[in-house]
Parts: C-alpha cells; structure tokens; sequence
C-alpha cells in the first residue's frame, strides 16, 4: 500500500527556518509530480510548490525566494526548504503526490496527513 508521510513541521519564530520532509513508502513504479499545499484555518487549500520528474518547480508567489522544493528519487522523498518564515506561512502543511504504483498503468494521486507548521513570536 502506497503512502506518503510529513515530517519536520513545528513552532520557530518569524524570520525562522523550517524543513519539511514527505517520504513516499510502497511498491512504486515511478513519482511523476510532488507538490505541497498549505491550509490555515477557515482558509481554502492552497498549493505552495510543485516539483516534477524531469526537476521543474513552480511556487506560489506568496512563497517565492523564501521556499525551495526539492526531490531526492532514490530516497523517494521530496523537501519544502522554509526560510525567512512569516506568521502567515502558520498552516497544515499537506504533502501530494501523482505516483504511479507497480499495480497501476497510470498515476493515481495520494496525500499525506499532514504537518503543523506554526509562525509566533
């Protein structure tokens, strides 16, 4: 059974660092896109940043210059590096992803749980 799980969320003061981890666990044939979203409270899920197969990434210009999304496939996993964070970025942190499992001749997309991720002084 395919999974994803987040890790490394937590509180940090504004101007702080954070980094996100979503590992991909089951039989795989191939992850063709990695994305994370966010969602605050009373607020619509929004998509943070994205990273392909072939390595393009894309962000949300709420989170351009200070976020970087990365993948390691070997490992399966892909990273939101969160610098210069602000009490706006304070959210769940949902890890996405379009795999295509061994039992699959298609991508299907899975989610994560989930990581909080809180901004405060």
């Amino acid at each position: 059974q395919v999974r994803l799980a987040e890790s490394g969320g937590g509180r940090v003061q504004p101007g702080g660092s954070l980094r996100l981890s979503c590992v991909a666990s089951g039989s795989i044939r191939s992850i063709e896109v990695m994305r994370w979203y966010r969602q605050a409270p009373g607020q619509q899920r929004e998509l943070v940043a994205a990273v392909t197969m072939g390595g393009t990434t894309n962000y949300a210009d709420s989170v351009k210059g200070r976020f970087t999304i990365t993948r390691d496939d070997a490992q399966e996993t892909a990273f939101l590096q969160m610098n210069s964070l602000k009490p706006e970025d304070t959210a769940v942190y949902v890890c996405n992803a379009e795999l295509t499992p061994v039992t699959s001749s298609h991508p299907i997309a899975y989610w994560g749980q989930g990581t909080q991720v809180t901004v405060s002084s």
